[in-house]
């Protein structure tokens, strides 16, 4: 059986252009073939497979073809059936019926009965469709069918102006279907009487069905002059837990009814204030808090909440939630991990609320036009890094020894597209192991060495004279064939450290070493020394730096705190900052305000760098470029 159904994959796969390995590696569920199923028999799996991964247009392909070579197979009326259900689904009639008709009555079983009775129902015929939906139970049936049959039976009701019973079908769809919401909506904005909203709202009353009853009461009342009750119902649409197509309408309608926005002008903040990654979100909190008290002190009104996300997704997207919903705030920062950022963001956009993530990971600002993000990330720094070495200083080619990790492969590749965007190029890219401490393997093969090759031992000094010591010059020197004139290590501070010294070994001189945020540590030139003198880097956050912004926050957190700040407080109160300073504008009255000023931040003077942010919502920092000058770090921008 396995290999019948790794072969009815291999063809699929292999047709489509995906490597099988990845198929598996994505755990992809196909229906199981019998282990000596005759050639009809796999043609018709294959299509029924596809159909059940989801890929209709390659299902009816599969689906068409097997019929045109086993016309007379015992499998035929299932296929038959399975093309009568795609063409159902893409609304042609038609060839659902000639598809059907090729089916006999016994064969047809309760899925073909239902999609028959859809089909009626497009066409028409309603009663017929309805004797045909009614008269099958469903419960046994797979959801793709079950919602087939709800949705012809829900269309059926509506055609016959029994919009309640219609309703109750929607809200049944809506359990497993949230599209099926935005039907409802209309069918209650055109279709229903009041007392019939007020009976859907009865019915569905804490449900989206119910509150959008809700919804379309408030606005008629509203709409015949009764604003005290359409005030009332909106009340109650504003504290409700659960979601509804109208809310953003909802929200903007009270407002217009009290006088008053119903948001606070407050920022919430989601942070993990318990479990593993309590302590970076207290800094985070620190840097937010500092913020807010020198907002305070120039005489603006701040009002910050801070919400536990706890560092798990299914936590920050509740919190999220409940700063919109309860808190009622303005915007959102956090959270800090990739896991919590990502569902705080997918909950922010769905209450259209502006949130600016702090975590590093990819594509969290592609989510929604809510969601923006701001974060030292790994294309941040190659991008800065690439910029210094090709535009400022001329160098043009390269090589990259990185660990062999997820980091270390993602910033290789990432500098070495930014590297050839400014006319440079990369010559070589070479892996390290990340557990040991000889690099000597890895180095021999970024120079094209043999890694196998036995070590030489140099001569005994006394002995070596004349044409000796030119001859080992010459042997040992690797410096005048070097084919690069930088060399990028995306590494951390202890293991750089023991690194590059190896490197001298070889004889990997006079060339620039840059590195990214985790080489700006004192315990780089503790254990390098002199071997990373010159060396270049950048970071997110500098204390040391110049720039008098960065050395006034360093003395107000010190005296504060009594310690010196890190990249994080610095980043809680960048975005503290940069938040509270467009909450302080009168004419920021909704989130969609917000939302727009937020798109308008130009060379913001933050402490993380010179913030702006781009139409995808991803911060663009100019970051601090330091350098190793004389055993110290310095900053050279």
């Amino acid at each position: 059986m396995k290999g019948m159904v790794i072969g009815v994959l291999a063809l699929w796969f292999g047709l489509a252009g995906v490597p099988l390995a990845l198929a598996v590696e994505q755990e992809v569920q196909v229906l199981p073939v019998a282990a000596a199923a005759a050639p009809d028999q796999q043609a018709f799996e294959t299509g029924k497979t596809l159909l059940s991964l989801g890929q209709q247009e390659a299902a009816l392909v599969a689906l068409r073809t097997f019929l045109e070579d086993y016309p007379a197979s015992d499998y035929a009326p299932q296929a038959h059936l399975l093309l009568a259900r795609i063409f159902q689904t893409r609304g042609e009639t038609d060839l659902v019926f000639l598809h059907l008709n090729r089916v006999p009555e016994s064969a047809k079983g309760p899925e073909g009965r239902i999609v028959e009775g859809a089909a009626l129902v497009s066409a028409g015929h309603l009663e017929r469709g309805l004797a045909l939906l009614t008269g099958v139970q469903s419960v046994t049936l797979p959801v793709e069918i079950r919602m087939l049959r709800l949705n012809a039976l829900a269309e059926a009701y509506a055609l016959q102006d029994r919009h309640l019973e219609a309703l109750v079908l929607m809200h049944r769809m809506g359990e497993l279907n949230a599209a099926v919401l935005v039907r409802a909506q209309r069918a209650m904005r055109e279709e229903l009487r009041d007392d019939e909203l007020a009976e859907a709202a009865f019915m569905f009353a804490g449900g989206p069905l119910g509150l959008e009853a809700d919804y379309v009461l408030a606005t008629r009342a509203f709409e015949r002059g009764d604003r005290q009750r359409a005030g009332r119902l909106l009340e109650r649409l504003a504290q409700a837990k659960k979601d509804f197509p109208s809310r953003a309408e909802a929200l903007n309608l009270l407002d217009r009814i009290t006088g008053r926005p119903w948001l606070q002008r407050t920022i919430g903040a989601v942070l993990p204030l318990t479990g593993k990654f309590a302590p970076f979100g207290e800094l985070v909190r620190k840097g937010m808090a500092l913020a807010a008290n020198i907002e305070e002190e120039g005489g603006s009104e701040v009002n910050l909440v801070f919400r536990d996300g706890g560092g798990e997704a299914e936590t920050a997207a509740a919190a999220v939630r409940t700063l919109a919903r309860e808190d009622r705030v303005m915007a959102v920062a956090g959270p800090l991990s990739g896991v919590a950022a990502e569902a705080a963001a997918v909950t922010a956009q769905s209450e259209a609320v502006p949130l600016m993530a702090l975590s590093p990971r990819d594509g969290l600002a592609t989510i929604g036009s809510y969601v923006f993000r701001n974060s030292l990330t790994s294309r941040l720094q190659v991008e800065a890094l690439a910029h210094y070495a090709v535009v400022e200083k001329g160098l043009l080619g390269f090589a990259v020894l990185y660990p062999e990790n997820r980091l270390g492969r993602e910033m290789a590749e990432l500098f070495t597209a930014a590297v050839e965007a400014r006319g440079g190029v990369v010559v070589k890219t070479q892996g390290f192991p990340t557990e040991g401490t000889d690099f000597r393997r890895s180095i021999k093969l970024l120079l094209n060495q043999d890694p196998d090759a036995p070590e030489e031992e140099a001569p005994a000094e006394e002995e070596e004279s004349g044409e000796e010591a030119e001859s080992v010059e010459e042997e040992t020197s690797v410096c005048a064939t070097l084919d690069f004139e930088a060399l990028f290590i995306p590494d951390y501070a202890d293991r750089v450290g023991l690194l590059v010294p190896q490197l001298a070994y070889y004889e990997v001189e006079n060339v620039q070493l840059l590195g990214i945020n985790g080489w700006n540590s004192p315990e780089l030139i503790r254990v390098a020394g002199n071997y990373v003198e010159k060396a270049v880097f950048v970071d997110g956050f500098f204390p040391y730096s110049p720039y008098p912004f960065v050395q006034d926050f360093v003395a107000r957190y010190f005296e504060v705190y009594g310690e010196e700040p890190s990249i994080l407080e610095a980043q809680g109160y960048d975005v503290a900052t940069i938040l509270l300073s467009i909450l302080s504008r009168p004419e920021i009255r909704t989130r969609e305000d917000f939302r727009q000023a937020l798109m308008q931040v130009v060379n913001y003077p933050g402490v993380t760098g010179a913030t702006s942010f781009n139409t995808d919502g991803e911060a663009e920092k100019v970051l601090f470029l330091l350098q190793v000058q004389n055993g110290n770090i310095v900053q050279i921008n």
